[in-house]
């Protein structure tokens, strides 16, 4: 099971990369052709478009599974650890509702713009909506997991702040485990 969802986070990951590399490739080309043979790809604007959104949610569940998420932790860090399991089941109950909404509503809209097309290039604009689909199911897992992991008392300690103070502070807290699991190799 870990292997399946290890090559699915792969997969968003190499996802990822092909919406940035395939913004690059349209806007960049789409100046050059404008600017050096006074043409250009009608469709660039429109898709690079479409290619950041998938990218943003995209980010956005990898960022979830691997806490990468920014928050304020300052008052629940010095709860003691029942006050931060409460906490956490709270934000996790609370982030299911705002998925479910969130959801319903990217299903709806999905349905309401199948047959609509995009001007540019008379792609369905359903598939701006789809990605809410994928990011709501997918961050949904995570949450449910995590709050599985949460009452049934196999969460440490340590992970029940699931954010990150700042980015710094994120690099700082990687290196030190990498510091960490290299002195435990060293003989």
């Amino acid at each position: 099971m870990k292997r399946l969802i290890d090559g699915y986070f792969r997969m968003l990951g190499m996802l990822m990369v092909l919406c940035l590399a395939g913004m690059v490739v349209l806007v960049f080309g789409n100046v050059v052709l404008r600017y050096g043979l006074n043409s250009g790809i009608t469709s660039s604007e429109e898709v690079s478009r479409w290619l950041f959104v998938w990218l943003v949610f995209l980010g956005a569940i990898v960022a979830l599974r691997e806490r990468q998420h920014l928050g304020v932790e300052i008052l629940v860090r010095r709860l003691p650890v029942l006050g931060q399991k409460l906490c956490l089941v709270t934000s996790q109950l609370l982030m299911l509702a705002t998925l479910w909404l969130f959801l319903s509503g990217s299903w709806e809209q999905t349905l309401i713009n199948l047959h609509v097309e995009a001007p540019a290039t008379g792609w369905s604009m359903a598939i701006v909506y789809i990605v809410g689909i994928v990011f709501s199911v997918s961050a949904g897992a995570i949450v449910l997991w995590d709050l599985y992991r949460v009452l049934s008392g196999r969460i440490r300690d340590e992970e029940l702040i699931m954010v990150t103070e700042s980015e710094e502070k994120a690099e700082l807290d990687n290196l030190q485990r990498e510091l960490e699991s290299a002195e435990g190799k060293q003989p």
